[in-house]
């Protein structure tokens, strides 16, 4: 198995090697070449190795498909209705200013007001550790709505208000802290914390915090269907101030980290959570590093990805007026593409799957590239099969030490 991801490794290296093309010169939502959807998604490999790719990517077919019918029916709808479509497209001017100024510090601002952090006790799945406490953190987040126009109706999801995360620590002084952000619905932290060996980061010396993001887990409104409903269901302007939200309450951890002690923090999330944590490379220089893992580029372009959601969001486009570029300039201010990384690419790591069909590889391909080629490790699995994923777990432990994350 470790042959043949490093054999997937190296021919994704060479067989995209001329990828940068499909990076544009700014604005991207401009400039994507049109036939991204397109584009294959396909590595050259030996039959072996091909086997191995397709079949995970079969999988990953049929549970999108589910997925995307199950979200068609249950969010979309509501963003792309005919009444709230034209409200929010009132708004849409303001996200484009941002995203023209390419300017994290205008949308993604940090909060100075300190805010009281919470403990509780862990819930019965949580990781027991043979040394150190496990607890619960939470806090009343400060959070505005970026645009003053969407503040009252983003301040109604009372319980979204509360920040939630499970923290993991040591006896004694606070240690270097990895930061995992879970992917959309996979808010349990017991999965998140087993999925990516968060034990075992553990047991080497690290502390680690588990954050929720905005609509999941504790955050999802009391008549809310299933975690993650909120983050997609209110329309444009709302997933970016959603985005906004999870940016903002994630660097209030960071600064409750550092009031401990913690020396050094670093982050890393899945899916969703890894197109987050690519938004924290461009917002936050305090950060170690950044690991996105299977991450999408951008949110708008992986829907139109998904059938039979893709089919729908088209469609209301088109009746809407409006086309897929402006789309993603109003989608653009919450998007890595962009802005700069505020971390150099020795700091940075990507994670993908040769077999992802949730988040193809066309979205690591476009991060790597947007973020001047850092470590790419591919794996031969999907989205949520990750084979041989020793091997990158040991790669990104490696990774840390030679940035100096050490353990104590």
């Amino acid at each position: 198995m470790e042959q043949i991801a490093q054999y997937v490794s190296r021919v994704a290296n060479e067989t995209y090697g001329h990828s940068r093309r499909l990076m544009p010169e700014q604005p991207w939502w401009n400039n994507l070449d049109p036939a991204f959807h397109k584009f294959p998604d396909d590595f050259y490999l030996d039959l072996k190795s091909q086997a191995m790719v397709d079949g995970t990517a079969v999988v990953d077919l049929g549970m999108r498909t589910a997925l995307a019918a199950f979200a068609l029916g249950m969010a979309l709808p509501t963003t792309l209705w005919p009444g709230r479509f034209q409200a929010d497209r009132a708004r849409f001017d303001f996200y484009k200013d941002m995203a023209d100024s390419h300017d994290t510090t205008r949308f993604f601002t940090r909060s100075r007001q300190k805010v009281s952090v919470r403990h509780h006790p862990a819930g019965h799945l949580a990781h027991k550790p043979k040394e150190g406490r496990v607890e619960v953190l939470s806090f009343e987040s400060p959070f505005q709505a970026v645009n003053p126009a969407m503040r009252e109706q983003y301040a109604r999801h009372r319980r979204n208000r509360i920040a939630w995360a499970e923290h993991w620590r040591h006896d004694g002084p606070a240690r270097p802290t990895i930061c995992l952000i879970h992917g959309f619905v996979a808010d349990p932290y017991w999965i998140n914390s087993r999925f990516l060996a968060m034990p075992w980061f553990y047991e080497q010396g690290y502390d680690v915090l588990l954050y929720t993001l905005p609509f999941h887990g504790k955050r999802q409104e009391a008549l809310s269907p299933f975690s993650g409903h909120g983050y997609f269901s209110h329309g444009f302007s709302h997933i970016n101030e959603t985005i906004a939200h999870a940016v903002h309450d994630f660097r209030l951890y960071m600064d409750y980290l550092e009031d401990l002690g913690a020396p050094q923090i670093g982050v890393t999330g899945i899916s969703l959570g890894g197109f987050t944590t690519s938004l924290l490379a461009a917002v936050e220089d305090r950060l170690a590093f950044a690991i996105p893992n299977v991450p999408l580029a951008s949110i708008l372009d992986l829907i139109l990805e998904w059938s039979p959601a893709s089919e729908f969001i088209k469609t209301g486009l088109r009746l809407a007026g409006m086309d897929i570029r402006e789309a993603r300039h109003v989608m653009a201010a919450s998007c890595p593409l962009t802005y700069a990384p505020r971390l150099p690419k020795e700091r940075l790591m990507i994670v993908a799957g040769a077999g992802d069909r949730f988040a193809p590889p066309k979205h690591s391909r476009l991060l790597w590239d947007h973020w001047d080629r850092p470590n790419l490790h591919w794996f031969p699995g999907n989205h949520l099969i990750h084979l041989d994923q020793g091997k990158y777990l040991k790669e990104m432990a490696s990774f840390m030490h030679r940035i100096g994350f050490d353990r104590a």
